[in-house]
C-alpha cells in the first residue's frame, strides 16, 4: 500500500515509520509485529534515564502487556489499552526518547492490527515466532492446523494407518490435499534451515493412499450418539464437506444440497483429471458420507428449493456455495462463438461433455491456477498451440509456481505484459487484439500496476479464446434470503462464520473469494464448531489425538509452555 512513498524523513515520519540511526530494516511475513514492538520497548527500557514516569513506568506497562499477548494471555481491550497508554506517553514524556517510544506499538497496531487480534483472539502467531502459541511452525502455518510432526513421525515408524487417522483429525480431505494442496506448511519447515523442506504434502499423500488401500480396514472416526438436530449445508465443496464431516461426528443429522450433479465443488469440476483423478476425490467423499450424511445433488437454492423451505427443515444452515460464476472481461467480441471461460471449459470436461480442440490455436488470458489448468487441459485436448496472455510479469502470476513451470514444460507459450482489448471474428473467433503494457507504481497487492503503451496494439491469431480472470459467487438464489452481502460474497464473521441471520452460517470461497482448498477446509471446520455450539453442543468438534509428540533428537533448550485457543 505504501511502496510508492518517497524515501525521505518527512514522508516516512507521516506514516509512523520506526526510524533510527542504523538504516532500513526490511521485514516480511516471517516477522511478528507483536514481537517487533516488544523488542523496541525492551530497548527503551534499557535506555530510559528514569527521570520521568511516563517513559520509565509507562513503557514498562506497555511492555508487560506485549509480553502477555505473546504468551497467549492477551485479553479483549488490550489493543485499546496499548493505544491509550501510547498516546499518553507521547504527550507527557519529557524527552525525545520517551515521546517516540510508543511509536513502534502504535504503528504496528495501525498497519497490522489483525496480527494482534490473532494473538489475542485465536492464540496464534501468524509468523510462527511467539513460541508459546504453537508446537511447530509447519503446523502453525497450515490453515487447518494439521499436526504435521506427529503424522510424519508415524509414517517414519511405518504406522501409516495411524498417520492417516492423525491427519483426518484436522483435515477430512487428506487424499485430495495430498495432491492439490498449496502446502504452505513446507514454507516454514525447520529442515529448510539445513538443506530443504521436507516433502510434507507427498508424505500426506502416501499415508492417505496407503490407508484407503486397506478398504474396510482403514481407520474411521466414531460417530457420537444422535442429537436429533438437523443441519442443512448448501454446497458440497471442500468447506461444505468439511462442515458435514465434523457435524456428523457430533451426532447431528446433516444434509448437503448441491446444485451440480456431483459432490466436490471446484475439486470435482474445477481441477482437471490429470491433477486430481476423480477416483481419489471419491475416496475422501465416501469417508464423509459414510457417517450418515445425506446428499441431494442437482438442487439449487432459490430455484429447486426455496430459502424459507430450507430454513424450516433444519435447526441450522451453512452456506458454502463457492465461487463458480465467471468474471467477464467487458471487451468487444466476448460473446462470439469460440469464446469459452476457463471455469466452463474445466466444468464441461469434468462432467463428460465433448470438448474437441484438435488443431486449434488457443489463447488463454489470466495468471491464476484456473488459467494454468485451462491452458494445460487445452493442450491435452489436442490444441495446435496454447498461449497464455497476462497483463503483468510472470513472477506476479498468482498461480502456484509448480503449475507455471509444468505448463512451460508442456510447451505452453507465455506472453506477459500483454492485455487483450477485443476479440475479433466474422461469426466466430479469429483473433484477439492485445496491447503491450508498461509497469507503473505498486498497488496494494505489492505488484506494479500496468497501463497500456500507446500505439502498441497487435492481433494474436486464435480459434478459441479462454478468459480465466477469476470467479465470483452467484448470489441470485439468495436475493430474498435476508442475508447481507459484500462485493459478490456473503458477509460473515471470519472467526465464527456467523451471518446476520441467527442459525445461518457461511464460509469458504463464497465469503473469502476464491482461495485454496486448505483454507476452505478450515472455514468449514470453524463453521462446524460454531454450529455445534449453537445447537447446544459442548467441546471441540475435532476428535482428540491418540498419539504423543515424540522427539527424534536432543533438544538443547528448555521447553516453552504452549497455549492453545
Amino acid at each position: 500500500q505504501f511502496l510508492n512513498t518517497p524515501v525521505d524523513y518527512e514522508s516516512l515520519a507521516l506514516l509512523g515509520t520506526i526510524m533510527g540511526s542504523g538504516g532500513f530494516v526490511v521485514m516480511d511475513e516471517d516477522t511478528c509485529m507483536v514481537d517487533l514492538a516488544k523488542f523496541f520497548l525492551e530497548f527503551v527500557q534499557s535506555e530510559s534515564c528514569g527521570k520521568c514516569s511516563p517513559c520509565r513506568i509507562g513503557t514498562k506497562r506497555m511492555l508487560d502487556i506485549l509480553k502477555r499477548i505473546s504468551r497467549g494471555e492477551g485479553r479483549e481491550g488490550d489493543i485499546e489499552l496499548l493505544l491509550s497508554l501510547g498516546e499518553t506517553i507521547r504527550q507527557t514524556a519529557l524527552c525525545g526518547l520517551g515521546q517516540s517510544a510508543p511509536n513502534p506499538v502504535i504503528s504496528t497496531i495501525k498497519y497490522f492490527r489483525e496480527e494482534y487480534e490473532a494473538h489475542i483472539k485465536d492464540k496464534r502467531c501468524p509468523a510462527s515466532v511467539c513460541a508459546s502459541l504453537f508446537e511447530a511452525p509447519c503446523q502453525n502455518t497450515c490453515p487447518a492446523g494439521v499436526d504435521v510432526p506427529i503424522y510424519i513421525d508415524l509414517v517414519k515408524q511405518g504406522r501409516h494407518p495411524e498417520a492417516y487417522e492423525e491427519i483426518m483429525r484436522e483435515n477430512p480431505l487428506p487424499v485430495v490435499c495430498g495432491r492439490v494442496c498449496n502446502h504452505p506448511c513446507e514454507s516454514k519447515c525447520r529442515r529448510a534451515q539445513l538443506d530443504e523442506s521436507l516433502a510434507i504434502r507427498e508424505l500426506k499423500r502416501f499415508a492417505a493412499d496407503y490407508a484407503v488401500s486397506l478398504n474396510g480396514q482403514r481407520p474411521r472416526a466414531a460417530r457420537k450418539e444422535a442429537t436429533g438436530k438437523k443441519v442443512g449445508i448448501v454446497g458440497g465443496g471442500p468447506a461444505g464437506l468439511t462442515a458435514a464431516y465434523y457435524l456428523a461426528l457430533q451426532g447431528h443429522s446433516v444434509t448437503i444440497y448441491e446444485a451440480l450433479p456431483v459432490l466436490g465443488g471446484m475439486l470435482a469440476v474445477g481441477i482437471p483429471e490429470y491433477r486430481l483423478p476423480k477416483k481419489h476425490l471419491a475416496r475422501d467423499i465416501e469417508a464423509i458420507t459414510s457417517l450418515g450424511v445425506l446428499v441431494k445433488t442437482g438442487v439449487r437454492v432459490g430455484k429447486d428449493l426455496s430459502w424459507e423451505d430450507l430454513k424450516s427443515r433444519h435447526d441450522a444452515v451453512f452456506v458454502a456455495i463457492g465461487s463458480h460464476k465467471d468474471q467477464t472481461m467487458g471487451i468487444p467480441g466476448e460473446d462470439l462463438p469460440g469464446v469459452i471461460s476457463g471455469v466452463a471449459l474445466l466444468r464441461d470436461m469434468a462432467l463428460g461433455k465433448s470438448v474437441d480442440l484438435s488443431g486449434k490455436k488457443v489463447v488463454v488470458v489470466g495468471g491464476g491456477n484456473v488459467a494454468m489448468d485451462a491452458a494445460r487441459s487445452a493442450r491435452r485436448l489436442g490444441a495446435e498451440s496454447v498461449t497464455v496472455v497476462y497483463r503483468r510479469r510472470k513472477e506476479d502470476m498468482p498461480a502456484q509456481l509448480e503449475e507455471i513451470e509444468d505448463a512451460e514444460e508442456e510447451g505452453i507459450i507465455f506472453r506477459t505484459m500483454v492485455n487483450p482489448t477485443a476479440v475479433k471474428g466474422d461469426g466466430r473467433v479469429q483473433a484477439v487484439t492485445c496491447v503491450v503494457m508498461k509497469a507503473g507504481e505498486f498497488d496494494q497487492s505489492g505488484r506494479r500496476r500496468t497501463s497500456p503503451v500507446e500505439g502498441s496494439e497487435f492481433d494474436l491469431p486464435c480459434d478459441v479464446f479462454i478468459p480465466a480472470i477469476g470467479q465470483v459467487t452467484d448470489l441470485d438464489g439468495f436475493k430474498e434470503s435476508g442475508l447481507e452481502f459484500g462485493r459478490n460474497v456473503f458477509k460473515a464473521d471470519t472467526r465464527t462464520m456467523a451471518t446476520n441471520e441467527a442459525g445461518v452460517y457461511a464460509g469458504g470461497d463464497c465469503v473469502s473469494g476464491p482461495a485454496t482448498v486448505i483454507e476452505a477446509i478450515e472455514a468449514g471446520k470453524r463453521a462446524a464448531r460454531s454450529i455445534h455450539a449453537y445447537l447446544g453442543g459442548h467441546g471441540d468438534v475435532v476428535p482428540p489425538s491418540r498419539h504423543e509428540r515424540r522427539l527424534s533428537g536432543p533438544i538443547n533448550e528448555e521447553k516453552t509452555s504452549r497455549v492453545h485457543a
